[in-house]
């Protein structure tokens, strides 16, 4: 953990699915809970993380007096009004890290009444083990340095790398909605198996061994996956005649139209 962490007081407004994965990635890298204080619209949903994390419980009021980074981490449509109430009381040189889906960092620097520094993330669940994959976007007040914070508070959830913001909606759909597209393939094939006589168990673990398996194949092999695909199919084999019908059926179009669908989204929330 970098020296200039330790002593920075770290707030989440918002603390569902994607803003708890933060927050248990940041203190498995030894980020201290003291320094960590949450709000989230839901009371209970709060006092839950609070007890699982030993993280304090603040108000969005006290949230921006408070603290020196802050993850915006509610959903889209709340973050208007989020960002009405904390403006308030935000210190003007507090980083704003915002993963709220479609808003962008001109959207969120229109809503303050000082020119704070903002940086737009686009991460994925994965980063509950630290395999998850960021892409990050500075606003117009945000320097080299804030970008050097975000990543290094972002590491310890796994890759970050940086993108021009007009292309954050494409990161949203292909890496930030990306996992859902996975688990949804891996369903199907576990269901495929059941029904080709297997149990289930073993279904599964055949079909997460495969996925795992190809992954780190592709990650550590320096192979593309075009070649690695061509590499384990044989003319005239079972796997060619399964690609045959991925290819009749048009998988690359199905794939395209569904990112197609997921930016278009992120676009609407903007």
């Amino acid at each position: 953990m970098k020296a200039s962490l330790t002593n920075k007081c770290i707030g989440f407004i918002g603390v569902g699915v994607m803003g708890s994965s933060l927050i248990k990635s940041l203190l498995v890298s030894s980020i201290n809970s003291e320094q960590i204080c949450i709000s989230d619209k839901s009371s209970e949903k709060a006092a839950e993380i609070s007890s699982a994390y030993q993280v304090k419980v603040k108000s969005i009021t006290e949230i921006g007096q408070d603290c020196d980074v802050i993850f915006l981490a509610v959903k889209p449509q709340d973050l208007d009004t989020v960002l009405s109430e904390l403006s308030q009381s935000l210190k003007k040189e507090t980083l704003l890290i915002s993963i709220a889906a479609g808003k962008t960092t001109k959207f969120i620097e229109s809503k303050l009444a000082n020119t704070n520094p903002v940086v737009r993330v686009m991460p994925n669940t994965p980063a509950q083990i630290g395999k998850g994959v960021s892409a990050i976007s500075p606003g117009a007040s945000a320097t080299n340095d804030h970008l050097s914070l975000t990543k290094d508070l972002l590491s310890a959830s796994g890759l970050v790398v940086e993108v021009a913001e007009e292309n954050q909606d494409a990161v949203t759909a292909l890496s930030g909605s990306g996992p859902a597209y996975f688990f949804n393939f891996i369903e199907a094939m576990i269901k495929s198996g059941v029904n080709l006589g297997l149990t289930e168990e073993i279904a599964t673990q055949l079909a997460i061994g495969t996925i795992t398996g190809s992954a780190a194949m592709l990650q550590e092999s320096g192979i593309d996956a075009a070649t690695l695909r061509k590499n384990v199919t044989s003319p005239n084999g079972t796997t060619a005649a399964a690609l045959k019908v991925f290819s009749d059926s048009n998988l690359e179009k199905i794939v395209a139209d569904a990112m197609a669908a997921a930016k278009k989204r992120a676009q609407e929330l903007a």
